[in-house]
């Protein structure tokens, strides 16, 4: 693979021309798909595939209780009942549209290392086995039909070792006809019960040359097959041997958006890539204030899985647009997630909350789409934790509780739980205000300010059930 010509080189220096495109800035709320052979077994969550050659894990035992022997049953054979028999692009496309979705980002491969694409790298694909059809390409026709923007996710990189329980004990994993699928299978010396050691980054043994180069041409060939406008990262990317190939995939990628006329973004956790050159992404956790630059959040529907499974613990779509609102205010976009069953249905409930999200955008996407943060991004006493894996962590926000976004003169002011009487906004006591309304409403708004801040009247029907956002017309 060689550097598309265009004016970015495979260095840091050269790669610090990039500018996070406008597009992806405006769009604010995306969504995010997890769905490979994981789904059929339905048990625990998507890190089945390794979690079932984990003698020490409850899915090795349930495996052998409801499927088998692991010699005799892998996780390949899974595989063939991955049938998507009901998948229907334009219908997921038309969900994601009616969700209020601007940009839709499918798996394309995770950690399993079966490719849910057309590859020509692999026989392991979607197109070649299981559903036999070929998964991206038809939901990326199916949501630029939409006018949405299509993205793909890799997790390739923690395939170096995801399946190394499986080298322990007698399994499908030994089996050398399988290394297409399992393979390398590598045992990194790392402490699994440490929390501390998977976050370094030099495991060892490293990845080698083969497998580094594989993981960059499965990369290049998602972009010049699907042209994505993000490439989303899991966090394994951070260990130090991938350095150049990082380098290497965005002069390639950036180029080819060049090429394209079109802005494209790549997704990356912690500090693998260097501020600015990348757009950070952090996994099912907030920040705590306003980010020079824009980055997101990307979390699911379920508390505890992003693959479909037998017994979601579900968040509400009340929570999950408070927490949109918490990011955008942050300079940030929410990447939400659902987990198609192994037919290609999407479970009625996480269509639902879908839905719900998309009823509360008709009415408030005003303040959501196309804004910018403000001076501050809110008020109020709830405190958001900041981090990943934060998402469950907060306590209920309060009609205290306030964040603003603004687009041009005028800011919007979201309340994150209904006021009582009448809405106040401290921090507005003394900016000059001409006037307010309440995004779906049509009754008028009164408003008088004192040194306790902006008195705003509350609608006597409230438009929404969940958070409501006041535009108030700055003075000059």
């Amino acid at each position: 693979m060689t550097v598309a010509a265009g004016k970015y080189e495979p260095t840091w220096e050269s790669l610090s021309q990039y500018e996070i495109p406008e597009w992806y800035i405006d769009a604010k709320f995306g969504i995010f798909i997890h769905w490979g052979p994981y789904c059929v077994p339905a048990f625990g969550n998507e890190w089945y595939p390794r979690r079932m050659y984990l003698r020490d894990d409850p899915a090795f035992e349930h495996h052998r209780a409801i499927w088998g022997e692991h010699t005799e049953f892998g996780y390949k054979d899974f595989i063939p009942m991955l049938t998507a028999e009901k998948f229907d692009a334009a219908e997921w496309a038309q969900l994601f549209k009616d969700a209020g979705a601007r940009f839709v980002m499918p798996v394309a491969e995770h950690h399993d290392g079966f490719a849910m694409y057309d590859s020509d790298l692999t026989d392991w694909c979607a197109a070649k086995t299981g559903p036999k059809r070929d998964i991206c390409g038809e939901l990326a026709a199916a949501v630029r039909a939409q006018d949405m923007v299509f993205a793909v996710s890799s997790h390739r990189a923690e395939h170096w070792w995801y399946f190394d329980g499986g080298r322990g004990f007698p399994s499908d994993v030994q089996d050398p006809t399988n290394d297409g699928l399992y393979g390398p299978a590598v045992e990194a010396s790392k402490d699994k019960t440490d929390r501390a050691a998977w976050k370094q980054k030099d495991w060892q043994p490293r990845p080698d040359a083969k497998f580094l180069e594989d993981w960059l041409a499965r990369c290049c060939e998602l972009v010049y097959k699907y042209q994505p406008q993000v490439v989303w990262f899991d966090w394994w990317i951070e260990q130090v041997v991938f350095e150049p190939y990082l380098q290497r995939f965005a002069a390639y990628y950036y180029n080819r958006g060049e090429e394209w006329g079109k802005g494209v973004a790549i997704n990356h956790k912690y500090d693998s890539y260097p501020e600015g050159v990348a757009v950070f992404d952090i996994e099912r956790g907030q920040l705590s204030d306003v980010r020079k630059f824009f980055w997101q959040n990307d979390t699911s529907v379920s508390k505890n899985s992003w693959g479909y499974i037998d017994n979601h613990d579900y968040k509400t779509a009340a929570d999950i647009i408070a927490d949109l609102v918490d990011i955008v205010s942050k300079n940030g976009a929410l990447l939400l997630n659902v987990g198609p069953r192994a037919d290609g249905t999407i479970p009625e409930i996480e269509q639902d909350m879908l839905r719900e999200i998309g009823r509360w955008l008709a009415l408030n996407g005003e303040g959501i789409y196309e804004t910018r943060p403000w001076s501050t991004f809110g008020e109020g006493p709830t405190q958001v934790p900041e981090g990943a894996f934060t998402d469950t962590a907060r306590e209920a926000f309060t009609p205290a509780d306030i964040r603003f976004t603004r687009k041009g003169d005028t800011l919007y002011a979201f309340l994150l739980a209904h006021p009582q009487g009448e809405a106040v906004i401290t921090s507005l006591a003394d900016v000059n205000v001409a006037s307010a309304r309440m995004l779906g409403s049509d009754e008028v708004i009164t408003l008088s300010q004192d040194s306790g801040g902006l008195r705003l009247s509350v609608p006597a029907e409230m438009p929404s059930a969940h958070v409501c956002a006041y535009a108030i017309e700055l003075a000059d």
